[in-house]
């Protein structure tokens, strides 16, 4: 296991300390602070938001109180200035103590009524030892100067690293239901078996590769909120998408799905999901995760309703998928119809040309102003030959139409083809409930570019020019 909770305690059954009057208590005996306030928060994911905090007495003794039960997980207990925290898991028992001096942390740490915390503090101490036995022999590797202190290094970090492990597996032998056994388990990676187990005998990296995945979750259950409320959860999550899926649509939605079906008998781990997968599509990092985003808002969000989603998310929501849905990544992008420079009306449906790179851009944006002549000029050196068109959709702003034509002008940004989006064009689609061209094609920024084959499906959307130039050669080579 490659983390080691960084002074977690965690409670199981205890017997009641306090009084009926609230669901939760916990009393915190800090040394050496009084007269300070200390803090109550919680792990979220990445997040460490606080909720709740309480003086310390004379006697460096404070109560946190609720009158209903905290929900099951992680919580951090702050220091005075929030200059540090330790932890404890709030699970089925919500009323107990702990002592604690800063003097020595660990080794001061006493719990009362809470069997489970003082088994891994228990744990946490063999840790520790462990730790800095196995720091001790790395730094003793480091300077070995012969292959004998070599080999007597690597040997006890080996020694030492079994034992942790062989404790591990005890505790969770030993303690089926404890608290700790959950979350150890959650935390741990699949271990391959060794290359004499694979097909043929002999190391195989599909396989390998296919062990690793199909096991990961193991003894990781998806309607077990206490998992929102850690540190390694989301870490877990972060990893298995960058490392085990495969970068396609198809494949990230089947994961999120699934995950999400487990995950719809637990309200705080499906909000946790939800939040977490809408806000990470949102903005999406590669072009084809636009697909994604729409698969989510149209299977859990346009006709669903949750009592955590404000009016503003909800609207940010929403108003995205509108913004995206028009122009997935392969789908065919939206005609569009505005006058040139003549005044007459030209279509991006009339181009015929193989390729299509579509500008969105504003004659008074100083980077499309440095941007535009850049582009003119891959455009004469290549891509003109290619016959490739570019299609270029000036947005009225601050400027005038004379600002658009002297530019071009100047320029001489010739064989393209200029179109104009006057204010007084865009407002009026607008008003007749007409989607603008900067919503049907998701314009945030400009310059903005798009490609598009001669069907006008989407190659390539909202990447810089050279990258455009390399998603070109790809369809060239027939990639």
């Amino acid at each position: 296991m490659k983390r080691i909770f960084s002074l977690l305690f965690l409670l199981g059954a205890t017997t009641c300390l306090f009084g009926q009057s609230n669901e939760f208590e916990l009393k915190v005996t800090f040394k050496p602070f009084k007269r300070q306030f200390i803090y109550l928060g919680y792990h979220y994911g990445k997040q460490k938001p606080i909720f709740d905090s309480v003086m310390l007495d004379d006697n460096s003794v404070g109560v946190f109180k609720r009158a209903k039960k905290l929900e099951k997980g992680v919580y951090l207990i702050g220091f005075p200035n929030k200059a540090g925290y330790f932890e404890v898991l709030i699970d089925k028992e919500q009323k107990f103590a702990v002592v604690a001096d800063t003097a020595n942390l660990i080794s001061s740490m006493k719990f009362e009524g809470s069997p489970d915390n003082t088994l891994f503090l228990q744990y946490q101490n063999y840790a520790s030892i462990k730790g800095r036995e196995i720091e001790n022999a790395k730094k003793q590797l480091a300077v070995s100067k012969t292959k004998a202190d070599s080999t007597k290094g690597t040997d006890a970090i080996m020694k030492a690293d079994r034992e942790l492990q062989q404790y591990r597996q005890d505790l969770i032998t030993k303690n089926p239901d404890a608290t700790i056994t959950a979350l150890l388990k959650a935390m741990k990676n699949p271990v391959v078996p060794p290359s004499t187990q694979h097909p043929g005998g002999k190391y195989d990296s599909t396989f390998a590769y296919r062990y690793f995945k199909d096991h990961y979750w193991d003894d990781t259950w998806f309607f077990d909120e206490r998992l929102v409320r850690t540190s390694f959860f989301e870490e877990k999550l972060d990893e298995y998408f960058a490392t085990l899926i495969y970068p396609h649509p198809d494949s990230v939605i089947k994961e999120l799905d699934w995950m999400l079906a487990y995950a719809s008998a637990n309200d705080e781990m499906q909000r946790f999901l939800l939040v977490k997968f809408i806000n990470r599509y949102l903005n999406p990092q590669y072009m084809w995760e636009d697909k994604v985003y729409v698969h989510l808002f149209e299977k859990y969000f346009s006709q669903k309703e949750y009592p955590w989603l404000t009016e503003k998310g909800k609207k940010t929501i929403f108003d995205r998928y509108y913004s995206m849905a028009a122009n997935i990544f392969g789908s065919r992008a939206a005609d569009i119809e505005l006058p040139d420079s003549t005044g007459k009306t030209k279509s991006l449906y009339s181009i015929s040309n193989p390729y299509t790179v579509v500008v969105f851009w504003d004659p008074t944006c100083g980077h499309c102003k440095e941007t535009l002549p850049r582009i003119d000029s891959i455009f004469r050196a290549k891509w003109n030959s290619l016959n490739l068109k570019i299609y270029a959709l000036a947005k009225e702003t601050d400027g005038t139409k004379q600002d658009w034509l002297k530019f071009i002008g100047e320029h001489k940004l010739q064989g393209w083809d200029h179109v104009y989006n006057s204010k007084e064009a865009n407002e009026a689609r607008v008003k007749n409930n007409i989607p603008s061209y900067y919503q049907l094609y998701d314009v945030q920024v400009v310059p903005t570019l798009y490609l598009l084959d001669k069907d006008k499906s989407i190659l390539a959307k909202k990447i810089p020019f050279d990258q455009i130039d390399k998603v070109l050669d790809y369809k060239l080579k027939g990639q």
